[in-house]
């Protein structure tokens, strides 16, 4: 195929896999748009399937890592891990909006950070929505907390985002040195939305509760605080070992499922499912449409547009430029064709990407599937999202948060070291 034609239907293809994952039609998975438009890429020539295996062969551990975070925060979820979050929330509120807020900034940074964004979105979210409606607060703010949160707070390790996984893979960093750099810039991101987040809504959470939560405090769910904390030490270990810390996450995935299948709580099936499938097929066919785009003009045009170096200009330029790309091709597309751009530059440019296209997508519902996933979410609890409202936080959270965190990160290049 030639080169213009290959160029157009590539584009074509991703255009389509991006419209199927956003719209879902007929409540598909994202997989029946993705896995065709793969297979039409590699048939027509689009991709070479030397390409096409290699690119899907570099997504694998990745893919594998996903599913056995996925499957730990389901059973945490078994357990009543969020069950409990909720309750601790609403007894530490004391029926006022405003500490409800901080604790929900609380919990859900630590929870994307540890369990990852999806926990955030599809386990933590509904937990907020009826804490919320039990004390009788608007839920505005706190349900757009979990959404912000689980793209702003995903920053910290690289098993809190599957960008972060991709970015671990390409900065070439150990665990430990990928949270070393990553963690100011994540106190500080979370420190802007909050800020944000108090000015925004100050009406709704001046408007006070109507009840206050009391009731005896739940079970703690020990099981699974002692397996995530001991998940999070094997990844530790793992990194300190130069072993892959995808078995670490197989370690507390087994330990959380194989539990409940003896207790006879859950199903194989259900192990299955938890592990999310449809969704782990899509990513590497995903990975497969983007390279095509990539090899075919896309890494040439925006190779002359991404800044060299890691000085604090640069460092700017490539995150403002990530963020811009998440919004226009969604955060997973972006990352995945900027990774291989901005990796010659070193670890730093590698993780001004990463800034980019995990705060940046807060600004419109495009921007990641998480905050698709999350809309959903939402109107199955018969709340309302106002576009308009949610780019206007949007507009205002993002360069605050994006700008703070990328001079946070300089300053953390330049006290750990590249």
């Amino acid at each position: 195929m030639n080169t213009p034609l290959a160029e157009a239907l590539s584009i074509v293809l991703l255009v389509a896999v991006l419209a199927g994952a956003v719209v879902r039609p007929f409540g598909l998975p994202e997989a029946v748009w993705a896995v065709p438009a793969a297979g039409i890429a590699i048939a027509t020539g689009a991709i070479s399937p030397d390409h096409a295996g290699a690119e899907a062969a570099r997504l694998g551990p990745v893919v594998g890592f996903l599913a056995a975070v996925l499957v730990l925060a389901h059973f945490c979820d078994l357990e009543g891990l969020f069950r409990a979050c909720g309750a601790w929330m609403a007894r530490w509120a004391g029926g006022r909006p405003r500490r409800l807020l901080t604790a929900v900034f609380a919990l859900a940074s630590v929870i994307t950070a540890v369990l990852s964004l999806d926990a955030t979105v599809v386990l933590l979210t509904p937990v907020v929505f009826a804490t919320a409606a039990r004390m009788g607060a608007r839920p505005r703010p706190h349900l757009y907390a979990c959404t912000h949160l689980s793209n702003t707070a995903s920053l910290l390790l690289p098993v809190s985002n599957l960008t972060n996984l991709l970015a671990f893979g390409a900065a070439g960093l150990s665990f430990t040195r990928f949270a070393a750099l990553m963690a100011l810039p994540w106190l500080v991101a979370v420190a802007a939305e909050y800020v944000v987040f108090r000015r925004f809504f100050r009406h709704d959470l001046d408007a006070g509760a109507t009840a206050r939560e009391a009731g005896v405090p739940p079970r703690l769910p020990v099981f699974a605080l002692v397996t995530v904390a001991c998940t999070l030490a094997g990844f530790l270990a793992a990194s300190a070992l130069g072993i892959d810390p995808a078995w670490s996450a197989l370690g507390g995935a087994l330990a959380v499922a194989v539990r409940a299948l003896v207790r006879r709580r859950a199903t194989p099936l259900t192990v299955v499912r938890a592990a999310a499938p449809s969704f782990l097929a899509f990513v590497p066919a995903l990975g497969v449409v983007v390279r095509a785009v990539v090899d075919n003009g896309l890494a040439d045009a925006l190779g002359r547009v991404v800044p060299g170096g890691t000085g604090l200009p640069a460092l700017l330029g490539i995150a403002a430029l990530a963020a811009l790309l998440a919004n226009l091709i969604n955060n997973l597309p972006a990352v995945l064709v900027l990774l291989p751009l901005t990796a010659p530059s070193g670890p730093g440019a590698v993780l001004a990407v990463l800034l980019g296209v995990n705060i940046g997508p807060n600004l419109t519902y495009a921007g990641s599937l998480a905050t698709l996933l999350w809309r959903r979410i939402v109107h199955q609890h018969e709340h309302t999202v106002d576009l308009r409202e949610f780019t206007r936080l949007g507009a205002i959270a993002v360069p605050a948060a994006l700008v703070a965190a990328v001079a946070a990160l300089w300053v953390s290049l330049l006290a750990v070291g590249p």
